[in-house]
Protein backbone atom coordinates (compact mmCIF):
# COMPACT_ATOMS: atom_id res chain seq x y z
CA UNK A 1 0.00 0.00 0.00
CA UNK A 2 1.35 3.44 -0.92
CA UNK A 3 2.57 5.58 1.94
CA UNK A 4 0.20 8.39 2.83
CA UNK A 5 1.46 11.78 1.69
CA UNK A 6 1.86 14.48 4.33
CA UNK A 7 -0.86 17.13 4.45
CA UNK A 8 -0.91 20.77 5.41
CA UNK A 9 -2.33 19.68 8.76
CA UNK A 10 0.70 17.44 9.36
CA UNK A 11 3.00 20.39 8.62
CA UNK A 12 1.10 22.60 11.05
CA UNK A 13 1.15 19.97 13.83
CA UNK A 14 4.88 19.21 13.58
CA UNK A 15 5.87 22.89 13.21
CA UNK A 16 3.63 23.87 16.09
CA UNK A 17 1.67 26.48 14.17
CA UNK A 18 -1.81 26.92 12.80
CA UNK A 19 -2.94 25.75 9.38
CA UNK A 20 -3.41 29.38 8.38
CA UNK A 21 0.25 30.11 9.07
CA UNK A 22 1.34 27.20 6.87
CA UNK A 23 -0.98 28.49 4.13
CA UNK A 24 0.60 31.96 4.33
CA UNK A 25 4.08 30.43 4.06
CA UNK A 26 3.03 28.34 1.06
CA UNK A 27 1.67 31.44 -0.68
CA UNK A 28 4.66 33.64 0.23
CA UNK A 29 2.39 36.02 2.11
CA UNK A 30 3.62 38.54 4.70
CA UNK A 31 2.75 38.64 8.43
CA UNK A 32 4.80 35.54 9.26
CA UNK A 33 7.83 35.90 11.50
CA UNK A 34 11.11 34.92 9.87
CA UNK A 35 11.83 32.25 12.47
CA UNK A 36 8.34 30.76 12.04
CA UNK A 37 8.65 30.80 8.24
CA UNK A 38 12.02 29.03 8.43
CA UNK A 39 10.61 26.39 10.81
CA UNK A 40 7.62 25.67 8.56
CA UNK A 41 9.82 25.48 5.46
CA UNK A 42 12.23 23.13 7.24
CA UNK A 43 9.37 20.78 8.19
CA UNK A 44 8.05 20.82 4.61
CA UNK A 45 11.53 19.93 3.32
CA UNK A 46 11.96 17.12 5.87
CA UNK A 47 8.59 15.62 4.91
CA UNK A 48 9.19 16.24 1.18
CA UNK A 49 5.85 18.04 1.10
CA UNK A 50 4.51 19.13 -2.28
CA UNK A 51 1.13 20.86 -2.35
CA UNK A 52 -1.22 19.36 -4.94
CA UNK A 53 -2.48 21.49 -7.79
CA UNK A 54 -6.10 21.05 -6.70
CA UNK A 55 -5.36 22.09 -3.13
CA UNK A 56 -3.41 25.15 -4.20
CA UNK A 57 -6.14 26.15 -6.65
CA UNK A 58 -8.81 25.93 -3.94
CA UNK A 59 -6.65 27.73 -1.40
CA UNK A 60 -5.58 30.65 -3.60
CA UNK A 61 -8.40 30.84 -6.13
CA UNK A 62 -5.77 30.84 -8.87
CA UNK A 63 -4.73 28.00 -11.15
CA UNK A 64 -1.52 29.59 -12.47
CA UNK A 65 -2.36 27.87 -15.75
CA UNK A 66 -2.57 29.35 -19.22
CA UNK A 67 -4.13 27.49 -22.11
CA UNK A 68 -2.34 27.44 -25.46
CA UNK A 69 -4.57 26.39 -28.35
CA UNK A 70 -2.93 25.93 -31.74
CA UNK A 71 -4.54 25.52 -35.13
CA UNK A 72 -2.20 23.13 -36.99
CA UNK A 73 0.79 25.10 -35.68
CA UNK A 74 2.35 21.95 -34.24
CA UNK A 75 2.76 20.60 -37.77
CA UNK A 76 4.86 23.59 -38.86
CA UNK A 77 8.59 24.18 -38.37
CA UNK A 78 7.77 27.26 -36.30
CA UNK A 79 6.02 25.48 -33.43
CA UNK A 80 9.13 25.12 -31.31
CA UNK A 81 10.01 28.83 -31.31
CA UNK A 82 6.43 29.93 -30.73
CA UNK A 83 5.81 27.63 -27.77
CA UNK A 84 9.31 28.20 -26.40
CA UNK A 85 8.75 31.96 -26.27
CA UNK A 86 5.37 31.62 -24.59
CA UNK A 87 6.56 28.99 -22.14
CA UNK A 88 9.64 30.93 -21.11
CA UNK A 89 7.57 33.99 -20.15
CA UNK A 90 4.95 31.86 -18.39
CA UNK A 91 7.67 30.10 -16.39
CA UNK A 92 9.07 33.44 -15.26
CA UNK A 93 5.66 34.20 -13.77
CA UNK A 94 5.38 30.73 -12.17
CA UNK A 95 2.68 29.69 -14.63
CA UNK A 96 2.34 26.58 -16.76
CA UNK A 97 1.07 26.17 -20.32
CA UNK A 98 -1.45 23.51 -21.32
CA UNK A 99 -0.97 23.04 -25.07
CA UNK A 100 -3.73 21.59 -27.27
CA UNK A 101 -3.62 21.34 -31.06
CA UNK A 102 -7.06 21.73 -32.68
CA UNK A 103 -5.70 20.45 -36.04
CA UNK A 104 -7.91 22.86 -37.98
CA UNK A 105 -11.12 21.21 -36.75
CA UNK A 106 -13.79 23.60 -35.42
CA UNK A 107 -15.30 20.96 -33.12
CA UNK A 108 -11.91 20.04 -31.68
CA UNK A 109 -11.18 23.73 -31.16
CA UNK A 110 -14.41 24.30 -29.25
CA UNK A 111 -13.84 21.20 -27.11
CA UNK A 112 -10.29 22.31 -26.39
CA UNK A 113 -11.50 25.68 -25.13
CA UNK A 114 -14.16 23.97 -22.98
CA UNK A 115 -11.59 21.61 -21.48
CA UNK A 116 -9.26 24.48 -20.62
CA UNK A 117 -12.03 26.51 -19.01
CA UNK A 118 -13.08 23.50 -16.93
CA UNK A 119 -9.52 23.32 -15.59
CA UNK A 120 -9.64 26.92 -14.48
CA UNK A 121 -7.07 28.46 -16.82
CA UNK A 122 -6.44 32.14 -16.14
CA UNK A 123 -6.04 33.00 -19.80
CA UNK A 124 -5.68 31.49 -23.26
CA UNK A 125 -3.26 32.04 -26.13
CA UNK A 126 -4.68 31.06 -29.53
CA UNK A 127 -2.08 30.60 -32.27
CA UNK A 128 -2.76 30.14 -35.99
CA UNK A 129 -0.52 28.60 -38.65
CA UNK A 130 -0.23 31.86 -40.60
CA UNK A 131 -1.36 35.47 -40.38
CA UNK A 132 -5.05 35.78 -41.29
CA UNK A 133 -8.47 36.73 -39.95
CA UNK A 134 -10.32 34.14 -37.85
CA UNK A 135 -13.73 33.59 -36.25
CA UNK A 136 -13.32 31.94 -32.84
CA UNK A 137 -15.65 30.29 -30.29
CA UNK A 138 -17.53 32.74 -28.07
CA UNK A 139 -16.29 30.80 -25.02
CA UNK A 140 -12.82 32.25 -25.56
CA UNK A 141 -14.15 35.54 -24.25
CA UNK A 142 -14.84 34.04 -20.83
CA UNK A 143 -11.18 34.52 -19.87
CA UNK A 144 -8.44 36.89 -21.11
CA UNK A 145 -7.39 35.67 -24.57
CA UNK A 146 -4.62 36.78 -26.91
CA UNK A 147 -4.31 35.75 -30.56
CA UNK A 148 -0.94 34.98 -32.15
CA UNK A 149 -0.24 35.19 -35.90
CA UNK A 150 -3.90 35.88 -36.57
CA UNK A 151 -6.63 38.33 -35.61
CA UNK A 152 -10.32 38.11 -34.83
CA UNK A 153 -12.20 39.55 -37.80
CA UNK A 154 -14.28 41.68 -35.41
CA UNK A 155 -11.04 42.93 -33.79
CA UNK A 156 -12.57 42.35 -30.37
CA UNK A 157 -9.62 40.33 -29.01
CA UNK A 158 -6.00 41.46 -28.63
CA UNK A 159 -3.57 40.03 -31.18
CA UNK A 160 0.07 40.00 -32.14
CA UNK A 161 1.18 39.44 -35.74
CA UNK A 162 4.32 40.01 -37.82
CA UNK A 163 4.73 43.36 -39.53
CA UNK A 164 4.45 41.82 -42.98
CA UNK A 165 4.61 45.09 -44.92
CA UNK A 166 7.75 46.29 -43.17
CA UNK A 167 9.30 42.87 -43.73
CA UNK A 168 8.54 43.02 -47.45
CA UNK A 169 9.96 46.51 -47.67
CA UNK A 170 13.20 45.65 -45.86
CA UNK A 171 13.69 42.50 -47.95
CA UNK A 172 13.41 44.53 -51.14
CA UNK A 173 15.60 47.31 -49.78
CA UNK A 174 18.32 44.76 -49.04
CA UNK A 175 18.49 44.02 -52.78
CA UNK A 176 18.27 47.70 -53.69
CA UNK A 177 21.22 48.44 -51.41
CA UNK A 178 23.44 46.29 -53.62
CA UNK A 179 22.33 48.10 -56.76
CA UNK A 180 19.59 45.78 -58.02
CA UNK A 181 16.73 47.53 -59.79
CA UNK A 182 15.34 44.60 -61.77
CA UNK A 183 13.88 42.89 -58.72
CA UNK A 184 11.34 40.09 -59.05
CA UNK A 185 8.71 39.49 -56.37
CA UNK A 186 7.21 36.00 -56.10
CA UNK A 187 4.39 36.17 -53.55
CA UNK A 188 3.69 33.29 -51.20
CA UNK A 189 0.03 33.14 -52.19
CA UNK A 190 -2.45 34.68 -54.60
CA UNK A 191 -3.01 38.34 -53.76
CA UNK A 192 -6.76 37.79 -54.22
CA UNK A 193 -6.83 35.71 -51.01
CA UNK A 194 -6.34 38.87 -48.99
CA UNK A 195 -3.96 37.08 -46.62
CA UNK A 196 -1.65 39.66 -45.00
CA UNK A 197 1.37 37.38 -45.46
CA UNK A 198 0.96 37.73 -49.24
CA UNK A 199 -0.72 41.11 -49.69
CA UNK A 200 1.29 43.12 -47.18
CA UNK A 201 4.68 41.67 -48.18
CA UNK A 202 3.85 42.67 -51.75
CA UNK A 203 2.83 46.15 -50.55
CA UNK A 204 6.18 46.44 -48.80
CA UNK A 205 7.94 45.48 -52.03
CA UNK A 206 6.09 48.24 -53.89
CA UNK A 207 6.82 50.78 -51.14
CA UNK A 208 10.55 50.06 -51.33
CA UNK A 209 10.64 50.45 -55.11
CA UNK A 210 8.78 53.75 -54.93
CA UNK A 211 10.96 55.08 -52.13
CA UNK A 212 14.07 54.38 -54.22
CA UNK A 213 12.65 55.80 -57.44
CA UNK A 214 12.41 52.42 -59.18
CA UNK A 215 9.47 52.02 -61.56
CA UNK A 216 7.17 49.11 -60.73
CA UNK A 217 7.20 46.47 -63.48
CA UNK A 218 4.26 44.08 -63.42
CA UNK A 219 6.24 41.61 -65.56
CA UNK A 220 8.53 40.95 -62.58
CA UNK A 221 5.72 39.86 -60.24
CA UNK A 222 4.45 36.30 -59.93
CA UNK A 223 1.86 34.83 -57.58
CA UNK A 224 3.37 31.72 -56.05
CA UNK A 225 2.00 28.93 -53.90
CA UNK A 226 4.68 28.93 -51.23
CA UNK A 227 6.18 25.62 -52.39
CA UNK A 228 9.62 24.80 -53.77
CA UNK A 229 8.09 23.68 -57.04
CA UNK A 230 6.25 27.00 -57.36
CA UNK A 231 9.50 28.89 -56.82
CA UNK A 232 11.27 26.73 -59.37
CA UNK A 233 8.66 27.21 -62.08
CA UNK A 234 8.27 30.97 -61.62
CA UNK A 235 12.03 31.47 -61.56
CA UNK A 236 12.44 29.63 -64.87
CA UNK A 237 9.73 31.84 -66.35
CA UNK A 238 11.36 35.04 -65.06
CA UNK A 239 14.77 34.00 -66.40
CA UNK A 240 13.22 33.68 -69.86
CA UNK A 241 12.35 37.39 -69.96
CA UNK A 242 14.23 39.49 -72.51
CA UNK A 243 15.73 41.41 -69.59
CA UNK A 244 15.57 39.04 -66.61
CA UNK A 245 15.80 40.24 -63.02
CA UNK A 246 19.07 40.21 -61.13
CA UNK A 247 17.41 40.28 -57.70
CA UNK A 248 14.71 37.90 -56.47
CA UNK A 249 12.48 38.35 -53.41
CA UNK A 250 10.54 35.21 -52.51
CA UNK A 251 7.57 35.15 -50.13
CA UNK A 252 8.86 31.90 -48.56
CA UNK A 253 12.21 30.20 -48.11
CA UNK A 254 10.78 27.09 -49.75
CA UNK A 255 10.21 28.98 -52.99
CA UNK A 256 13.73 30.38 -52.75
CA UNK A 257 15.01 26.81 -52.43
CA UNK A 258 13.19 25.87 -55.65
CA UNK A 259 14.74 28.89 -57.35
CA UNK A 260 18.24 27.64 -56.51
CA UNK A 261 17.56 24.58 -58.67
CA UNK A 262 16.38 26.79 -61.54
CA UNK A 263 19.51 28.93 -61.26
CA UNK A 264 21.76 25.86 -61.29
CA UNK A 265 20.09 24.59 -64.47
CA UNK A 266 20.93 27.87 -66.21
CA UNK A 267 24.48 27.97 -64.90
CA UNK A 268 23.76 31.00 -62.72
CA UNK A 269 25.58 31.36 -59.42
CA UNK A 270 24.18 32.89 -56.23
CA UNK A 271 25.14 35.66 -55.41
CA UNK A 272 27.61 36.25 -58.30
CA UNK A 273 25.00 36.26 -61.08
CA UNK A 274 21.71 36.59 -59.16
CA UNK A 275 20.82 37.66 -55.62
CA UNK A 276 18.07 36.16 -53.49
CA UNK A 277 16.14 37.13 -50.34
CA UNK A 278 13.59 34.79 -48.78
CA UNK A 279 11.02 35.08 -46.01
CA UNK A 280 10.32 32.92 -42.90
CA UNK A 281 13.86 31.91 -41.86
CA UNK A 282 13.13 28.19 -41.92
CA UNK A 283 16.43 27.02 -40.50
CA UNK A 284 16.51 23.61 -42.17
CA UNK A 285 16.22 25.41 -45.52
CA UNK A 286 17.92 28.79 -45.09
CA UNK A 287 20.95 27.36 -43.27
CA UNK A 288 21.27 24.35 -45.56
CA UNK A 289 21.28 26.12 -48.92
CA UNK A 290 24.65 26.95 -50.46
CA UNK A 291 25.19 29.78 -50.22
CA UNK A 292 23.03 30.11 -47.13
CA UNK A 293 19.93 32.20 -47.68
CA UNK A 294 19.50 35.80 -46.58
CA UNK A 295 15.92 35.99 -45.35
CA UNK A 296 13.38 37.75 -43.15
CA UNK A 297 12.70 35.90 -39.89
CA UNK A 298 9.17 35.54 -38.58
CA UNK A 299 9.28 36.59 -34.89
CA UNK A 300 7.59 33.48 -33.49
CA UNK A 301 9.40 33.34 -30.16
CA UNK A 302 8.85 37.07 -29.64
CA UNK A 303 5.14 36.71 -30.49
CA UNK A 304 4.78 33.88 -27.97
CA UNK A 305 6.47 35.96 -25.27
CA UNK A 306 4.39 39.03 -26.07
CA UNK A 307 1.12 37.07 -25.89
CA UNK A 308 1.85 35.71 -22.42
CA UNK A 309 3.19 39.08 -21.27
CA UNK A 310 -0.09 40.66 -22.35
CA UNK A 311 -2.07 38.05 -20.43
CA UNK A 312 0.00 38.79 -17.33
CA UNK A 313 0.08 42.57 -17.41
CA UNK A 314 -2.81 43.99 -19.46
CA UNK A 315 -5.82 45.63 -17.84
CA UNK A 316 -8.77 43.54 -18.94
CA UNK A 317 -12.38 44.61 -19.22
CA UNK A 318 -11.81 48.35 -18.92
CA UNK A 319 -13.56 49.24 -22.15
CA UNK A 320 -10.45 50.14 -24.13
CA UNK A 321 -10.05 48.75 -27.68
CA UNK A 322 -8.09 45.47 -27.70
CA UNK A 323 -4.46 45.93 -28.70
CA UNK A 324 -3.61 44.90 -32.27
CA UNK A 325 0.18 44.63 -32.07
CA UNK A 326 2.78 44.09 -34.80
CA UNK A 327 6.33 42.84 -34.34
CA UNK A 328 9.27 43.48 -36.64
CA UNK A 329 10.57 40.65 -38.83
CA UNK A 330 14.37 40.80 -38.47
CA UNK A 331 16.61 40.50 -41.51
CA UNK A 332 18.92 37.49 -41.20
CA UNK A 333 21.99 38.21 -43.29
CA UNK A 334 23.68 35.16 -44.78
CA UNK A 335 25.30 34.83 -48.20
CA UNK A 336 22.75 35.06 -51.01
CA UNK A 337 22.91 38.78 -51.82
CA UNK A 338 25.71 40.45 -53.76
CA UNK A 339 26.30 43.36 -56.15
CA UNK A 340 24.68 43.52 -59.56
CA UNK A 341 26.79 41.43 -61.98
CA UNK A 342 28.86 43.21 -64.62
CA UNK A 343 26.81 41.55 -67.36
CA UNK A 344 23.29 41.09 -65.97
CA UNK A 345 20.91 38.82 -67.77
CA UNK A 346 23.41 36.12 -68.76
CA UNK A 347 21.73 32.77 -69.38
CA UNK A 348 23.27 29.34 -69.30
Amino acid sequence: MAEKKPSIHDIARIAGVGVGTVSRVLNSQPNVADATRERVERVMAELDYRPTFAARHIRTGRSQLFGFVTDQVLTTPFAHDLIRGAQARARQADHMLMVIDADGDDRVREQAVTNLLERGVEGIVYAAMFNHGVHLPAALREVPTVLVDCYEVARDLPSVVPDEALGGREATERLLQDGHVRIAMITNDALSTGYPAAVERFEGYCQALEAHGVTFDEALVREGLGSADSGYRHTRDLLDLELPPTGFFFGTDRMAMGAYFAFAERGLRVPHDVSVVGFDDQHYIADALRPALTTMALPHAAMGRWAVEHLLTASWGEGRPPVQHQLVCPLVERGSVGPVPAEPGRKG
